[in-house]
């Protein structure tokens, strides 16, 4: 499975079901090395985290379906 075309700023969902940021979307800040650097911001706390390419599912920032 190819994976997704992401660049800085793409708002992404985490795919993997076994880690611990499971369905939490963030915006990537940084690719290199097939890994992206995620920033997730949630009121009072922002956390840059690290994930493989496989991991991130891009997310339309319109909510549409399909």
């Amino acid at each position: 499975m190819q994976p997704p075309l992401l660049l800085p700023g793409t708002t992404v969902r985490v795919s993997n079901p076994s880690d611990t940021y499971y369905q939490f979307e963030g915006q990537v800040q940084r690719i290199s090395d097939g890994k992206a650097a995620v920033l997730f911001e949630g009121g009072n706390w922002d956390k840059l985290v690290t994930f493989r390419l496989s991991e991130l599912e891009t997310v339309d920032p319109l909510g549409k379906k399909g």
